[in-house]
């Protein structure tokens, strides 16, 4: 369902920091910030956690960042990473997919990295949300869909279209949709990457996106009615 208010349209919303010169200041404002807003979640670079107790206050789900951003770190990396994320209080982790082995058509590559971080989550916290970020971007559409379907078949809950870093640029609708059909209905898809308007951020909704990962979280829900 399409949000028509503004208080629906940040249940959509992981609300971002991920610069790497972000202060302890950057963070907790940030932090202040998702929870009177009340968004889906909080995502921030991994050495911010844990986070001071009741920052959050209820209802704002912790998020971080696995492999990131170029996703070409080894499988071994990317599990002690997530393990270490949801010691920390991470509720949901977006781990990186390793571009090389999906620009290689080595499956069993992808589907193993996966696999590993869907794991070692598993081990330590029981299920979390685990989302995979495809990068979208840098894919040819049967590269796209098939690092979807690896995504799924490994466990992971959410498909994500980029890390916002890459050169070839952030999420479209056409990747969202592509990425919706290729999921069905029972996979989340979050769409990030230089979405800065209520009108990016509700195109992508309709394209098929679940959560929509964004740094300009104040501007988007200020385009709404209260």
């Amino acid at each position: 369902m399409t949000p028509r208010t503004a208080g629906e349209l940040a249940r959509f919303i992981d609300h971002t920091l991920l610069a790497p010169e972000a202060t302890r200041d950057e963070v907790l404002a940030t932090c202040r910030d998702a929870a009177a807003w009340q968004v889906a979640a909080v995502c921030l670079s991994p050495s911010w956690l844990p986070l001071p107790v009741g920052v959050l206050g209820e209802g704002v789900r912790v998020c971080t960042v696995v492999g990131f951003p170029s996703g070409a770190h080894t499988s071994t990396m990317k599990a002690a990473e997530a393990a270490e994320a949801v010691r920390n209080g991470a509720d949901e982790i977006d781990m990186v997919v390793n571009l090389g082995l999906v620009r290689a058509g080595d499956w069993r590559g992808v589907e193993a990295d996966i696999h590993a971080a869907r794991q070692a989550i598993d081990a330590v916290a029981g299920r979390r949300v685990l989302k995979v970020i495809c990068e979208s971007a840098a894919l040819s559409d049967d590269e796209l869909r098939d690092t979807c379907r690896a995504a799924v078949a490994c466990g992971a809950d959410f498909v994500k279209t980029s890390t916002g870093f890459h050169k070839a640029g952030g999420a479209t609708e056409r990747s969202v949709a592509i990425m919706r059909e290729t999921v069905g209905d029972n996979i989340g898809v979050k769409a990030s990457g230089g979405i800065r308007t209520t009108a990016a951020a509700l195109a992508m909704i309709v394209a098929g996106a679940s959560r929509i990962g964004a740094s300009a979280t104040r501007e988007i829900l200020a385009g709404m009615p209260a």
